[in-house]
């Protein structure tokens, strides 16, 4: 399993939310390209990363900061937040970004989602941000009609080959995550699922590790310490 450091970026900032809430948010660094060339130190090969103003609005506000970070570091690079056109695809495929993670527009714009997936493949992936079983949009401020395991169903037979699947109630509450939904997914889907939200300790690492999954990421569990990230490195391998 791959784990997935994350970094969520406000106006240039590492920040965290609170279950997706904005008026809940801790600033870590204003440096994100530190905090990416740390990852790489120990070790790490991947890097998450959220554009939370995109999320909201659509736009790609801090391009700079993901050109600070492409810089700073060599990991394999996703972004989320906000993608909802080819055009912002391309913003940040041309910036070095490695895949880009459509939300929003992945619930909104079927035709899009085809067109991204028929002409960059494997360079799209689709994030499902799961809320009261339903998928949420719009920096997770909405709820969709669609039922999470219906989506995803859907998103595999659309030819997507990786999704990032959030419980949003577990992200950034340092509970554990929901292993259910991931083994859930993990039996019903033959597609690259990475976990996401609520991963607070090495055991939640390890038991996501045993069900066999693409990835993890794991965001506030480092920046508070509760996660040495070596050790879930080499517990994930």
């Amino acid at each position: 399993m791959n784990i997935f450091p994350a970094i969520d970026i406000v106006r240039g900032c590492a920040v965290r939310l609170y279950k997706g809430d904005y008026d809940q948010m801790t600033v870590y660094s204003e440096n994100p390209e530190e905090i990416a060339a740390d990852f790489e130190s120990c070790g790490a090969k991947f890097l998450h990363l959220v554009d939370l103003e995109g999320a909201k609005d659509g736009t790609t506000p801090n391009i700079e900061t993901v050109k600070k970070i492409r810089e700073a570091c060599s990991l394999y690079i996703e972004i989320g937040g906000g993608i909802r056109n080819i055009e912002t695809v391309k913003t940040y495929l041309n910036a070095g970004v490695d895949r880009v993670i459509l939300g929003t527009a992945a619930v909104n714009d079927e035709e899009f989602l085809k067109a991204a997936v028929k002409k960059y493949g494997e360079k799209i992936a689709v994030g499902v941000d799961i809320k009261d079983g339903f998928v949420a949009i719009k920096g997770w401020t909405e709820k969709s009609e669609y039922d999470g395991f219906e989506f995803c169903e859907k998103m595999q037979k659309l030819g997507v080959k990786t999704i990032i699947c959030t419980d949003i109630s577990k992200d950034g509450a340092m509970v554990g995550t929901n292993r259910e939904l991931y083994r859930q997914l993990s039996e019903k889907l033959n597609i690259n699922i990475t976990a996401s939200g609520g991963i607070s300790t090495i055991d939640d690492v390890k038991a996501l590790a045993d069900m066999n999954l693409y990835g993890a990421i794991i965001g506030k569990a480092y920046y508070t310490g509760a996660i040495n990230l070596r050790e879930a490195l080499e517990v994930a391998e």
